[in-house]
């Protein structure tokens, strides 16, 4: 979480492109196309679109199993407002995510809660936040902050900033990931929950040096591999980051909640949903 992913902008050069293909690749306007039956039109408006994880009702289910994890509790809209020292070496964990004042994603939600909302009760805690970004540090926060992180969190803007900066840093990242790997919408999420937990950094423990460590046992499908057999490589590396660290050790998210789910083939995340965390039994219907 230290080393933030950042957007990058790829050019698509059409001019260049058209140009530079052959004319014979190209069909004039003017010749007569093969006619499209009415049997054949209506297979192409029928056919099925691919749900990702992007899909409401999957991205809704998403959130409850994170927050199962995170806040022992599906109701992952209750979270907004959530705020303590977890003392896993990060500074204070809140809301519906787990920003970290430590990790600079607190930081970042709070400078663009400040831009949208100027003169909000956050607002003076920005210097603060950006001295102690890197550590697990109260200077400048204590002792009101965890109040006023609270109250803030009654606030719609707030609450929109924060489903914002989730899908920016976390969840846009990891489904695009996904799709570009090949993999469903389990596969999507079980990327999405890595980056929540392990950042997108370059440290070994990151989300892309996990997927790095897998590609050293597996192939992803959308270089041919096997989804189930790449999945479970992912997780393998997954287990290996989370044990490097005491205060995510308790590898239970992925034995007894993932790889539950990816060993009853369900690649698709379909209800319902039956997973342990930490010992607590949830449930999905």
């Amino acid at each position: 979480m230290l080393n933030r992913p950042k957007k990058q902008l790829t050019a698509v050069l059409l001019g260049l492109a058209v140009a530079a293909a052959p004319a014979t690749a190209f069909a004039s306007p003017f010749q007569p196309q093969p006619a499209i039956s009415g049997t054949q039109y209506q297979d192409r408006v029928d056919a099925p679109r691919a749900v990702g994880l992007d899909d409401p009702a999957k991205k809704d289910i998403a959130m409850q199993i994170v927050s199962s994890a995170e806040n022992s509790s599906l109701d992952w809209k209750a979270q907004y407002g959530y705020i303590e020292d977890i003392g896993d070496g990060r500074g204070y964990t809140a809301g519906i995510i787990g920003f970290c004042s430590g990790t600079g994603d607190m930081l970042d939600l709070v400078e663009l809660y400040s831009q949208r909302e100027p003169g909000n009760v956050l607002e003076k805690y920005l210097p603060a936040l950006r001295e102690v970004d890197g550590s697990d540090s109260h200077d400048g926060l204590d002792p009101n902050f965890t109040g006023d992180w609270e109250s803030a969190a009654n606030d719609n803007a707030f609450k929109t900033a924060q489903n914002d900066e989730r899908d920016r840093v976390y969840f846009d990242p990891s489904v695009n990931q996904g799709k570009s790997d090949g993999v469903g919408v389990l596969g999507q999420f079980i990327y999405y929950d890595a980056i929540v937990m392990h950042g997108d950094g370059g440290d070994p423990t990151s989300f892309r040096s996990i997927r790095n460590r897998a590609l050293n046992e597996a192939t992803p499908p959308a270089q041919g591999g096997d989804e189930t057999a790449w999945l479970n490589a992912f997780l393998d590396a997954r287990v290996w980051a989370m044990k490097q660290e005491e205060a995510h050790s308790d590898t239970s998210r992925v034995d007894t909640a993932q790889r539950v789910f990816l060993n009853n083939g369900n690649l698709n995340l379909d209800t319902p949903l039956d997973w342990q965390v930490y010992g607590d039994n949830f449930h999905i219907g």
